[in-house]
């Protein structure tokens, strides 16, 4: 079976849509991007696109390689205070020099829309309610979309990092999946992967299943 992910991506944008429109809604994204890595500003670029699609206004600050934490943090401040921005998003990775778990945590929770705020994933550790990391959270739509058991199913999750890997295996362990993290220290790996009945990779490497 393949999962089309693109196809359920249009799909949830259409229906994002809709509910915007019929709420009457005109919510506001604030993007933060350091630096002039090509990659960074391709992400950014294609989430003010999406914004456009389902009528999300957005405004995107872009400051210089050599920005130091301080500035980046007077940034977030105006934003936190200004009512009229409902999310915040820094692009990560953020450039050397630059302390990334303080630029996180500066955020206000209720802003946080990655959900990598510590309040935030406080709240995803103990299930309750709140904004989750995006790619692990379309990870388990991917699943639901396509009616893909997790109860009781072996979940193996390749990767560690505290964007994917731990908040995918949280998240399958809320939905009753039994669930084993693996990472670069870990011996045997692919005896324990074929294992498996749920299989995601977050490494960053190709070629390590």
């Amino acid at each position: 079976m393949i999962l089309d992910g693109k196809g359920l991506s249009a799909k949830r944008l259409e229906l994002l849509k809709e509910s915007i429109l019929k709420e009457g809604l005109t919510p506001r994204l604030a993007t933060v991007i350091v630096g002039d890595d090509p990659a960074s500003h391709m992400y950014v670029r294609m989430k003010h696109r999406a914004c456009e699609q389902v009528g999300i206004d957005s405004v995107n600050i872009t400051l210089p390689a050599d920005t130091n934490t301080k500035t980046v943090l007077d940034r977030i401040r105006q934003l936190n205070e200004d009512p009229d921005i409902d999310g915040i998003l820094v692009q990560l990775p953020l450039p050397r020099g630059i302390d990334t778990e303080v630029i996180i945590a500066s955020i206000l929770p209720e802003k946080d829309v990655d959900g990598f705020h510590p309040l935030n994933m406080g709240r995803l550790m103990t299930g309750l309610p709140g904004p989750r990391p995006c790619t692990p959270k379309g990870i388990m739509t991917l699943l639901s979309e396509y009616k893909i058991q997790t109860t009781g199913k072996r979940a193996v999750v390749v990767g560690r990092s505290v964007d994917v890997g731990r908040p995918i295996a949280l998240l399958l362990l809320h939905a009753d999946a039994t669930v084993t993290i693996c990472h670069s220290k870990t011996e045997n790996l692919t005896d324990i992967t074929k294992q498996a009945d749920i299989l995601v990779t977050a490494a960053g490497k190709a070629g390590i299943i």
